[in-house]
């Protein structure tokens, strides 16, 4: 059990995380937000690259701001940007990150090694320098070294970034196939990445958590609510000004207007079935109330 209680954390004037609270079991659990949310700073108090101002972190009953090493020895990590050892290949900086992660068998170091190559497709490039990688090839490579280690909590931050539809698929396979016993989070601003994966989900903006629940429950309680209108370019800015606008989309030179409502805004509209991006921008901005939905129908 993972347990963040009554979190903040704050950079100057910017409120970064505003009472954050959650409970985790293992499973898949996606967080949801726009770039800016809270998100990251999340996920870097989780892995104990920075302390909360206040409230609480426990792993299996232990403060991790007190004692780390309890969630760092079992703990995965795949940050938004990172780092790697110039001219060490992919294989070799693997093995160093297993020794550092304690896996100190060479026996089981390369093939848990081998394996995850194979698994992220980078197997025949596993002599190459992984300073020369393209931007999704070191992604993937990410993705390798998070999973080394067999770790119980695994945290990877906009995961799917720079990954074609192929690899992205790849991707989201290998943390289904990891999530029967590990409490994993994805943190996302992609909706499909959520919706295709996590059967729990947590939408953060300006740092608090605005709501929680199965992606089904959260789109089932916008049900009815969503209307749609096919307008010119310029009809759009008086929309939004008069509407509670969810999402645009440029079709065939018009746009397609989505809107929250609990009656027919007017002429034109069409009452359109809801998807998770529309219930992620109702709860979002505001247009439903918030809370916590995990038990809802």
């Amino acid at each position: 059990m993972l347990s963040i209680k009554n979190v903040h954390k704050r950079f100057g004037d910017v409120h970064a995380m505003n009472n954050i609270t959650l409970d985790l079991k293992p499973g898949l659990f996606g967080l949801l937000g726009p770039n800016g949310a809270g998100k990251s700073t999340l996920m870097r108090t989780l892995a104990t690259l920075q302390n909360p101002d206040e409230g609480t972190i426990t792993y299996n009953g232990t403060d991790i701001t007190k004692d780390p090493d309890v969630i760092r020895s079992t703990l995965g990590y795949l940050p938004q940007d990172f780092g790697v050892y110039p001219r060490m290949s992919a294989e070799a900086l693997l093995d160093h990150i297993a020794i550092l992660k304690g896996v100190s068998h060479k026996g089981e170091r390369r093939e848990q090694i081998l394996s995850l190559l194979h698994s992220v497709d980078l197997f025949k490039h596993k002599t190459a320098s992984v300073a020369t990688f393209s931007g999704g090839m070191r992604q993937r490579f990410g993705v390798a070294q998070a999973l080394l280690g067999d770790p119980k909590v695994l945290i990877v931050d906009e995961p799917t970034a720079g990954l074609d539809p192929l690899q992205r698929q790849t991707f989201l396979e290998l943390l289904v196939n990891a999530s029967d016993d590990k409490i994993i989070i994805l943190s996302t601003h992609i909706v499909e990445d959520v919706r295709d994966l996590c059967p729990d989900m947590g939408i953060i903006g300006e740092g608090s958590l605005v709501t929680r629940g199965a992606p089904a429950a959260l789109i089932n309680n916008i049900e009815g609510k969503v209307w749609r209108i096919k307008v010119d370019k310029e009809a759009v800015p008086a929309l939004k000004e008069n509407h509670k606008v969810l999402r645009t989309k440029l079709l065939m030179g018009g746009m397609i207007v989505s809107v929250y409502s609990d009656t027919n805004p007017g002429k034109g509209f069409s009452q359109e079935d809801p998807i998770l991006e529309d219930a992620y921008f109702a709860y979002l901005n505001g247009f439903i109330k918030a809370g916590d939905m995990r038990h809802a129908a």
